[in-house]
């Protein structure tokens, strides 16, 4: 049976709510420091820090919404490129801010530190 938690990340979708100071340029700053997502080729969890950075325009992004839908990245097999990509597209496509920015800041495995930049 699953949990309470788990179907509500089977069941998110990022959501926008209006930005309620849209004549102004302000940035807002999200952190997500416990990403986690499953390496395509050995299965092994990768960890990563995702940080979005965002100049809205018309609308913000929900941030349970949100919190729920990185999550849900938990259990699927995707390269760290294809992770930050995905979020990046995503959040663009459904906000059209201003200025968007995505980093996924991956925790070293086999010593190596992988940190992925999207923006525009």
């Amino acid at each position: 049976m699953e949990k309470y938690g788990e179907e509500a990340i089977k069941q998110s979708a990022l959501e926008e709510w209006p930005n309620p100071c849209p004549e102004n340029d302000y940035t807002i700053d999200i952190e997500f420091p416990e990403f986690t997502c499953l390496c395509p080729r050995s299965g092994y969890p990768d960890f990563a820090t995702i940080r979005i950075r965002y100049i809205p325009d018309r609308l913000i992004v929900e941030l349970k919404s949100l919190k729920l839908y990185l999550n849900s990245f938990r259990n699927r097999y995707i390269s760290h490129e294809e992770a930050a990509n995905t979020i990046y597209s995503d959040i663009k496509k459904l906000l059209r801010p201003r200025h968007i920015e995505v980093e996924g800041d991956f925790h070293p495995r086999g010593n190596v530190h992988t940190v992925i930049r999207i923006s525009d």
